[in-house]
Order: C-alpha cells, then structure tokens, then sequence
C-alpha cells in the first residue's frame, strides 16, 4: 500500500509516474530506512518541509547503492503527483536552494518541453553551492547553474535516464517557445551605449584639433610652406632612389633570365646527349644479345652433334664386343686363315726388310734394329 501510485495521479509519457525511475533504484528506495519512516503518509503540503531539511542532493552511493534522501522525496513525488503550481513553487523559492533543486529535477522528469525551457532557464543565474553525494559515499561541491544545465543537456542524471526533450532552436521554429533573452543583455547595452559616448567624444575632439590647425597665421603659413618643401625635397629623393631600385632590379632580372635560358640549354643538350647515348647503348646491347643468341645455338648444335656420333660409336662399339671372334671375321668377309697371311704380308710390307735391292733391305734391317723407319725408295 506505501508503495502504490496515487489512483488520482495520471500516466506520465504513457506509462506510470514510479517507472520513470529504474526497477532497480526503485527497489532500493523501498528498502530503505528514510523511505519506510520519513517517507510514508507525506503529503503535497507536508512534503514541503521533508524539503527545507534536505542539505546534500545525489543519487545512490556506496557499496550496497544506497539512495539518497533526496532521491526518496523525488520517487515521493512521482507517487502523489503534486500540482503544477506548486512544483513552480518549488522552483521559485529563493530561500532554500535543495527545495529549488528539488522541483527543477520533478519538473525535468514530468513536464512538457516548452514548460522545462521556460521555467529552468532562469535558474542559470542562481550561482549558490550545494553539496552533492558522489557513488563513493564522498561531497562534492557544485552550484544551482550546473545543476540546471546536467538537467537541460544530458540525458543522464542522478543514477536516473532523463527523457529525452527537443532542442531549443526546433522549439523556437515551430513556435513553442520564445527566443531566449539573456539577463545579461541589459548590462550589455549599457555597455554598448558607454563605448558609442566615448567614440562621439574622441571624434569631438578630433574635429577641434583640426579647426584648430586649419587656422591662417603668417607662422602658421611658413611651417606650412616649410613642410611642403621639406616633403617636396624628400618625394624627390624617394623617387630618384625608387628608379635606381627599379632599374638595378631589371638588370637583376636580365642576368637572372640569362642564367635561367643557360641553365635551360645545358639541361636540353644534356638530355640530347643522354638521350643519343642511351640509343648508341640500347643499339650495342641488341647486338651482344644477337651474338650471344647465335654463339649459344651453334654451341649446342655442336653438342647436339658429338652426342649423336659418340653415341652411334658406343653402339658400334657395343656390339663388336659382343660378337664371338669367328662372327666378327665372317662378317667382315676374311675367314682366319687369311687374315693371318694378310697381317704377315702386311707386316712384311712395313718393315721394308723383303726389299729386292739387298742394300735397300740391310739399311732396313738396321733402322729397325734402331726402331727407325725403313727407307721408302
């Protein structure tokens, strides 16, 4: 039953004023000791002074997330749903800044767009301290004015998810709400009027000393008369020194030309070159490559070449050893016999010892006693 909505409260962005808060915070503040004894039977009149006793504002805090007694008046609250005149009470108390505190972040919760505007923007101006309970149990110091922008930019606040609310300038182009007036404004124009006195004084001022010296006195005329020849004289100088200048620069520039157009045809005739000897390289290259492609092809024809015939000299050679002796002999057309007599003959022919002239054969027979050839006469 402590815990029930008022039946006569109405739904907040459709759903039920406690839900705004998050189950589990909401679980918290149920659970607590300010809650259950301070909280139960409060009314929109009696909450006032729960209010006036609040000296620290916060969310929960500590190890166990413990709430705040100003998060339990908030829930309180959302449970009764005061009327909107006195939540712009609340907000308008100047005497008690946790009371303001308290109605701008109820109002943050369940008003309009336009009504949030209107009635926490003149809460900028209220630079008060209040203490605040950080999530490690510690105070802070912070003012009403941050207090009131955390409200108006973030969407988060207090351990609670703010809802979400338009930005200024979309409301001021539907119309809902006016162009907002700085309560600085004021100040600044005042300021702005004090500036424009002192320029209109300055230019008084100005003015005198200029009638002043627009006088026509005999003294005043030969200063004058002074001056402009004194400047004469020095408009001279300065022009006879700016044609030295000019024309000391255009021989600077000419000798600047020159070197640029030499610099320009050494770079032309170095590329002709370059370009001339990188042909003559290329043109050489070509030609090694050639030659070297032709040394290559004939190499291996060669090798090609030798392979062939010492392979057909193996295989002839294979197979004369492998033939039986007297084959060997019938295939070659000689049976053994006569290749025995030809071999004698033959070797009686070289030696040259069966010469018919007997000289012929003695020498002959001595030269191969000696290992010598024999005559051949």
């Amino acid at each position: 039953m402590a815990n029930r909505t008022d039946p006569a409260a109405k739904s907040i962005r459709g759903t039920n004023p406690q839900n705004l808060v998050e189950k589990i915070v909401r679980s918290k503040i149920y659970q607590n000791t300010y809650w259950k004894e301070q909280c139960f039977g409060l009314t929109a009149e009696t909450l006032v002074d729960k209010a006036m006793e609040l000296d620290h504002i916060g969310g929960t805090y500590g190890g166990n997330r413990k709430p705040t007694p100003f998060m339990c008046l908030v829930m309180k609250m959302l449970q009764i749903q005061p009327e909107k005149d006195i939540v712009v009470e609340f907000i308008k108390n100047d005497d008690y800044k946790y009371v303001r505190v308290l109605g701008a972040f109820y109002l943050r919760l369940t008003g309009i767009d336009s009504d949030i505007y209107r009635y926490l923007e003149p809460l900028y101006n209220d630079y008060r301290k209040v203490r605040r309970k950080s999530a490690d149990g510690n105070f802070i110091l912070t003012h009403v004015d941050e207090m009131i922008d955390e409200l108006l930019t973030t969407d988060y606040s207090c351990d609670i998810a703010l809802p979400r609310i338009k930005k200024r300038w979309t409301l001021e182009s539907l119309g809902a709400l006016d162009a907002r007036k700085s309560v600085l404004e004021d100040d600044f124009e005042e300021e702005e009027e004090k500036d424009e006195n002192e320029q209109d004084g300055l230019e008084e001022e100005v003015a005198h000393e200029k009638d002043y010296y627009r006088g026509r006195s005999p003294a005043r005329e030969r200063e004058r008369d002074y001056r402009r020849d004194s400047h004469r004289h020095r408009d001279r100088d300065y022009d006879r020194d700016r044609d030295y200048d000019r024309e000391r620069g255009r021989g600077r520039d000419r000798d600047r030309e020159r070197d640029r157009d030499r610099d320009r045809d050494r770079d032309r005739y170095r590329l002709r070159e370059e370009k001339d000897y990188g042909y003559e390289r290329d043109r050489d290259r070509e030609r090694e490559g050639r030659e070297r492609d032709r040394r290559d092809r004939d190499r291996g024809r060669r090798r090609s070449h030798s392979r062939s015939r010492s392979r057909s000299r193996d295989r002839k050679r294979h197979a004369r050893s492998s033939m039986s002796p007297r084959r060997h002999e019938a295939e070659d057309g000689n049976p053994p016999e006569e290749s025995k007599k030809r071999k004698g003959k033959k070797e009686k022919k070289d030696d040259g010892t069966d010469h018919p002239d007997p000289e012929i054969a003695e020498a002959n027979r001595i030269r191969a006693s000696l290992g010598l050839k024999p005559l051949k006469l």
